[in-house]
This record gives structure tokens, C-alpha cells and sequence, in this order.
């Protein structure tokens, strides 16, 4: 019997793969470098207390700022549309930049995000307001920050900390803007844009993970 359900797994498990890849909705085999080498996290104090770093993990990085609150409904769009999509992938991360001091509002936010779901992928960074504004500036992106080094936007980081995104391809395949970031107060650009893009990063990883493997190289994804 145990054989039995191995063999049924090993048959279902790479259907399901390529179906659910396949569901993209914009044809492009890999999602653009926009900006390479982007700074990595500065060396701020997490709620776990270990280090969180963008190098070799697929990252999803946000800067809720000083007033988290008013922010709340964006967290919880991305929790649902983005992050509990993609809990199961080991190398994923969902990475908040927040001022030091505003560890009341994340913990708030938190206990009433956990309610509705698991948050092992989420990491809250605590820094000073220099190495926010510092990090922020190395994405070389349009959206500003606000007052409160806060951002509605959020942004896909490789594992090579490349920031990744739209080069020449607008909303729904129409138009030539570029999409570096986005925003986590439309829940349908999360459902559409963000959700195609980063299905498109991760089957670009699988096929070198695929790769790597037919050369007898392991590899983690």
C-alpha cells in the first residue's frame, strides 16, 4: 500500500507543478533584472532575533514605516494574495523594513494576521531611518518613500539580490511601462500582476533547478 501511494505522488506531484505554472497569464519564460545587486538588508534587529538576508533567498521586501497601522489593510492584502500562496517554498520570504521602535504596531499587526493564517515566512527587520532611506535608495525605483519611511509598494528580490519586475510590459501585457513595484493597497494588482510574476521567478528557478539536477548538482529552491 505504502508503494502504492509513492508511486501516486511521484505521478501527481509533477502534473500539479506544471499546471499550477502553467497559469500564468503573460507568456514570458523569466521575469526581468531591473536592477542588479541591489544593497543587502542592513544589520537591524528582528522579532526572532536572528539575522534576516536577501542572498539566496526569493524575497519579497516592504517598508510598512513608523505608522504600521495605517498600513494594516496592504499587509493583509499581501498575506492573502502573495504570501499564503507561496508558504510552501522553502527559500521564500516575506521581508518588512520597519523604524526601530514601532515594535508595539508589528506585534498588533501580527497577532491579528495570525489569526487567519501561518506567518513562519514573514520577517519584520528593525533599522534606524538612515539604513531604510539607505536600502530603499539601492532599488533605484520611482515610488518614494513617505514621511514615515513607509510605502505602499513592495518589490520581488532574487537570490542574487537582483531586483526583479516588468521591463517594457504594462499592466495586462498592454502599454510599455515598467513595473518595479507594487501595490499592496489594490488587491488586484496582487491577484494579477505580482501573483503572475512571482510564479514566473519560481519556474525560472525550477527549470535550473532541473537543470542542475541532469548534471548531477543539487540544488535548493
Amino acid at each position: 500500500m505504502k508503494k502504492k501511494i509513492v508511486l501516486i505522488s511521484l505521478l501527481i506531484l509533477p502534473i500539479t507543478a506544471y499546471i499550477y505554472f502553467s497559469m500564468v497569464k503573460h507568456n514570458s519564460l523569466y521575469l526581468s533584472v531591473l536592477v542588479k545587486n541591489v544593497d543587502e538588508l542592513p544589520a537591524g534587529t528582528s522579532l526572532s532575533g536572528e539575522p534576516v538576508l536577501l542572498e539566496n533567498k526569493i524575497s519579497i521586501v516592504g517598508f510598512p514605516g513608523s505608522d504600521i497601522l495605517k498600513r494594516k489593510e496592504s499587509l493583509f492584502n499581501l498575506n492573502q494574495k502573495i504570501a499564503n500562496k507561496y508558504e510552501e517554498f522553502d527559500d521564500f520570504q516575506m521581508v518588512m523594513l520597519v523604524p526601530k521602535g514601532s515594535d508595539e504596531q508589528v506585534e498588533k499587526v501580527i497577532s491579528d494576521l495570525k489569526v487567519m493564517s501561518d506567518l513562519s515566512k514573514w520577517k519584520f527587520l528593525f533599522a534606524d531611518p538612515e539604513q531604510i532611506a539607505s536600502f530603499h535608495s539601492s532599488l533605484q525605483t520611482a515610488q518614494p518613500l513617505d514621511a514615515d519611511l513607509g510605502s505602499f509598494y513592495v518589490y520581488i528580490i532574487d537570490k542574487k539580490r537582483d531586483l526583479r519586475g516588468r521591463n517594457g510590459e504594462g499592466k495586462k501585457g498592454k502599454g510599455k511601462d515598467m513595473i518595479d513595484g507594487y501595490n499592496t493597497f489594490s488587491a488586484s494588482e496582487l491577484h494579477n500582476e505580482m501573483t503572475d510574476d512571482v510564479k514566473i521567478l519560481l519556474r525560472e528557478y525550477r527549470l535550473a533547478l532541473k537543470r542542475n539536477e541532469g548534471k548531477g548538482v543539487k540544488r535548493k529552491i
